[in-house]
């Protein structure tokens, strides 16, 4: 969706109109989240206002799904045009303090950000002891609806840009070009040699008609492209199979902001006398997320690999290291459906206040494991992509990588609704019920570790077909 949302900023809104239809979509997504919970609206919905399946009707449901799509929309929407929208305002304040003799902060700046910053952290240790899920999700609301207020005030001194085009318009000109060519056969001595032999029907796309004039030939876009074109588009299309070898890595961190959060809300939280807020694994999962990837560079550099080579070695590590989570996490699980069966707790409710009597640093080794996937992933993938794609696709680096990562989530939840429904095969039994202690995870994870394993085989065949370019030079900027 990033992508798709890129292709509009450049080729007919500009960030401003994107960032203003994100926040908006952002808005009203959190709302209607809010409302889809069965507190808010009971009697609208004819329905009990009890946290049970029977209590959610269609109209929550509605609200549920819409929320979903309206928030996904908001979040690519923010991805795709907040950095762009933000330098481009820091050029405009650059350009306005040259006149001045010194820059200054307004104090009103400096109060902003504070607030922003201290509001996020009085938030994520806050929420978590908030139980209501409306009120949950009604705060994140109404904080949004404030913040895209406060935006839209400030909509005459914004600087703006007209849309440059998009580079992905290049790509469907060389498929049009080459597609109306189809017939037409490559010349035998082109003095125009191709730069790669492969894909040569997309070569089709430069030949140019012997019975148009040059003027014809300038105006028709749709049916001539130049061979740089034509080769960037070749590019593209060669990363696909690469790409398409990431999403697993995708798949395995998107079940850390979900599963893992979920077990450890059960688990005795209690060091001694002190009770620990769930955030603090997020704080060891950033700290590994953040740090593993540069132990990595250093590595590479003092073993003097090739940088063209660094980002697939870094990938698959990840996908090593990803592989081992399911495994941790599925160890641990076992372990811990293994306490609830011993201390009669399968049929206690998740939200109930007899908590599990394992700790729940027993989840700490695979929140560790996950954040090295993650920033490895990242890191990698960003690489990756710098090296391999085309100049052209610059702004479209980045939003390469959340695609790979927006996919993967998207895979996660199909993988659960697959799984559940191959595990109810037989009459057995679905391993995906409405509590965790009913559920059997371990099993999903054991599958997720299948599932790598037979995706890491992949990736080292299509790496190892895959004809690297050496990195940019970074001298060269």
């Amino acid at each position: 969706m990033p992508i798709g949302m890129a292709f509009l900023v450049d080729a007919f809104m500009g960030d401003y109109w994107m960032l203003l239809l994100s926040s908006l979509a952002y808005s009203f997504g959190l709302s209607f989240l809010a409302m889809s919970t069965p507190h808010v609206l009971p009697d609208a919905a004819k329905n009990c206002d009890a946290h049970k399946p029977d209590c959610i009707g269609d109209a929550q449901k509605f609200l549920f799904y819409t929320a979903l799509v309206l928030i996904a929309i908001g979040i690519s929407g923010h991805i795709t045009s907040l950095e762009s929208f933000l330098e481009q305002q820091k050029e405009n304040q650059t350009s306005a303090q040259e006149n001045s003799e010194k820059p200054k902060l307004m104090p009103r700046q400096v109060a902003g950000s504070l607030f922003v910053v201290l509001l996020a952290i009085v938030g994520c240790i806050a929420l978590p002891y908030i139980k209501p899920w409306s009120v949950r999700f009604g705060i994140p609301a109404i904080c949004t609806v404030v913040a895209t207020f406060i935006f839209t005030t400030g909509s005459c001194s914004y600087r703006g840009s007209r849309p440059p085009g998009s580079p992905l318009t290049t790509l469907c000109r060389v498929f049009v070009a080459s597609a109306s060519k189809m017939f037409r056969h490559l010349p035998p001595n082109d003095i125009q040699e191709p730069y790669t032999r492969s894909l040569r029907c997309l070569d089709k796309a430069a030949i140019e008609v012997q019975t148009q004039n040059q003027e014809q030939i300038e105006q028709s876009r749709w049916k001539l492209c130049t061979r740089e074109e034509v080769e960037d588009t070749k590019r593209l299309i060669r990363m696909i199979p690469m790409w398409m070898t990431f999403i697993m890595c995708g798949v395995v961190i998107s079940i850390g902001n979900t599963y893992f959060l979920d077990q450890a809300n059960d688990m005795n939280r209690k060091v001694g006398e002190l009770k620990v807020p769930l955030p603090i694994f997020k704080f060891f999962y950033d700290l590994v997320k953040d740090k593993f990837h540069k132990k990595y560079v250093k590595l590479t550099e003092k073993l003097m690999i090739p940088g063209r080579c660094v980002p697939p070695f870094g990938i698959f590590v990840a996908m090593l290291f990803s592989i081992l989570c399911c495994i941790t996490a599925a160890g641990v699980e076992t372990r811990r459906l293994d306490m609830i069966r011993r201390h009669l707790l399968l049929d206690k409710p998740n939200d109930s206040n007899e908590k599990i009597p394992m700790s729940m640093f027993w989840l700490l080794p695979q929140f560790l494991l996950l954040g090295a996937v993650e920033g490895m992933a990242n890191f990698s993938i960003d690489q990756f992509f710098i090296n391999q794609a085309p100049a052209s696709m610059s702004r479209y680096l980045k939003l390469f990588r959340h695609g790979v990562i927006g996919a993967g989530a998207v895979g996660s939840v199909l993988s659960v609704y697959v799984v559940g429904k191959f595990s109810e095969r037989g009459g057995r039994t679905n391993w995906f019920q409405d509590t965790l202690n009913k559920s059997r995870l371990d099993n999903y994870y054991w599958t997720l570790t299948v599932l790598s394993c037979i995706n890491l085989f992949l990736y080292i065949l299509v790496a190892l077909q895959y004809t690297y370019r050496d990195p940019p030079n970074k001298d060269a900027d």
